[in-house]
């Protein structure tokens, strides 16, 4: 069991940083009665969460390779431990969605580093294993945490989808202290100024987003939030160009295997899980039903495929090219996109399980093997620079897809149009999405990515093979 503690810790704290992007869903009814909140407010108890997880995701990889990934995977459990007991104790809105701020700055410590330890931990057909168990995690935790979310809330109440962390942190405490060994890259400065103006690019195309669902595209305030993203951006592109010590390498995007396998990131989390908060709010508001049942019909099915694909075929598929296997897995999104697109207003919850079970099958397939593909395109010192990398445009893919998604659904329901409506527009469009980048990886990821041998011999060697 020793061997295998590391991936233990990996794959706890991974759990609970991915199940808490969504299992608010489904208690954001809850919240909203208790404080009187109206629906940007809870949207950014869930967005609040993603935005900060995902902006400073580089940042903390950068950290983890300089002072410890180790280390700074034990102080993010700590920021994820306390801030979850302040969402708990929350007395009113404006406190909940700064707790989950805080709390998703904790799990950016935490995400950066994960697959960088199982990187540096495993070899062989261990390390093959280990990425398909923990790409397995991946996928589940995302898809359950409305069924979390769902049970918690109706059997003991909202503010127990918080406590619930607690005894879990102190799990993944103690796995870490007894199995994870320190590792780290050759130091070097901290990069202060692209990490500010990382974070604030997310933060305002971010918000920029969100606002247009309420005010406007035309608004003074969205477009102005949009002008600052750009700036930002380009400030961002600028410091990295320049700077001896980047948090991202930009250089690294001139690969076009790195470059396609982090686009497929993001447009896969948009595509699978952009949409689950308002299938969730259709099957409690429209349909009547309780936290469980909207749970278990809209998150269940996709959790179940996508669990049983990564951990029974995660060795089998860490052996095929990416393209294949992150290509098809789009692709099989983009069809239980389209599967879900087809509700009538006399539909049930069972409506959306065929096509949940072909997205869980494809996320199953796609995010086990761009892990492993990603980390194989840079050597072990910058395994905590790609892991953040690729786990902060996933979780950008979140959030931008929730904001994109939540002003679909405010234009169609301002319009009058049924609930259903504005779930078929936003399936089509987050199928559209999914094809695309399939297409997009089948066609340019013609080989396989090359992979960085970490020989006991010290010396990084990449190798190639075609597909």
């Amino acid at each position: 069991m020793h061997k295998w503690s590391p991936l233990v810790a990996v794959c706890l704290g991974t759990f609970l940083l991915l199940v808490d992007v969504t299992i608010v869903v489904v208690a954001l009814p809850a919240i909203g009665e208790k404080f009187g909140a109206g629906y940007t407010d809870l949207q950014w108890v869930l967005d609040g969460y993603a935005l900060a997880l995902a902006a400073l995701l580089l940042g903390a990889g950068s950290l983890a390779d300089r002072y410890g990934r180790r280390r700074t995977y034990l102080a993010g459990i700590g920021v994820f431990a306390v801030s979850s007991l302040l969402c708990a104790v929350a007395p009113n809105e404006q406190a909940l969605i700064a707790a989950r701020i805080l709390q998703g700055a904790g799990g950016a410590a935490m995400f950066a580093t994960t697959a960088a330890l199982l990187n540096v931990t495993y070899q062989g057909r261990d390390r093959g294993v280990a990425f398909g168990i923990w790409g397995a995690v991946n996928g589940a935790a995302a898809a359950a945490g409305p069924l979390a979310g769902g049970l918690l809330t109706e059997h003991f109440g909202w503010r127990w989808i918080f406590l619930v962390n607690l005894p879990v942190c102190l799990a993944a405490v103690w796995f870490t202290v007894r199995g994870v060994t320190e590792s780290k890259a050759p130091s070097g400065r901290f990069d202060v100024p692209g990490t500010v103006a990382f974070t604030v690019t997310a933060s305002a195309v971010t918000y920029g987003l969100i606002r247009a669902g309420d005010a406007g595209w035309t608004d003074p305030g969205t477009l102005a939030a949009f002008a600052a993203g750009v700036a930002a951006l380009i400030a961002f592109l600028v410091i990295e160009s320049r700077t001896d010590h980047p948090m991202l390498d930009l250089s690294l995007f001139r690969r076009a295997p790195f470059a396609v396998l982090i686009t497929a990131a993001f447009l896969t989390q948009a595509a699978a899980f952009g949409y689950l908060p308002f299938t969730t709010v259709w099957l409690q508001q429209v349909l009547g039903n309780g936290p469980v049942d909207a749970g278990l019909a809209g998150a269940l099915p996709m959790a179940a495929a996508s669990l049983v694909v990564g951990a029974a075929a995660g060795r089998f598929l860490q052996r095929v090219a990416p393209r294949w296997t992150v290509g098809i897995g789009l692709l099989l999104i983009g069809a239980g996109d389209l599967l879900q697109a087809r509700l009538g207003t006399d539909s049930t919850g069972a409506a959306l399980i065929p096509g949940l079970i072909l997205v869980g099958v494809g996320v199953g397939s796609v995010l086990p093997s761009l892990s492993s593909a990603v980390l194989g395109q840079v050597p072990r010192e910058r395994s905590g620079m790609a892991g953040g990398a690729l786990n902060t445009f996933r979780q950008l893919g979140f959030a931008l897809g929730v904001a994109v998604f939540g002003t679909i659904f405010a234009d169609r329901v301002s319009d009058g149009r049924p609930f259903t409506d504005a779930l078929n527009v936003m399936m089509t469009v987050a199928a559209a999405v999914a094809l695309l980048a399939g297409v997009l990886v089948l066609a340019v990821l013609r080989r396989r990515p090359a992979v960085v041998d970490h020989s006991p011999s010290g010396h990084d060697q990449r190798l190639a093979s075609s597909t």
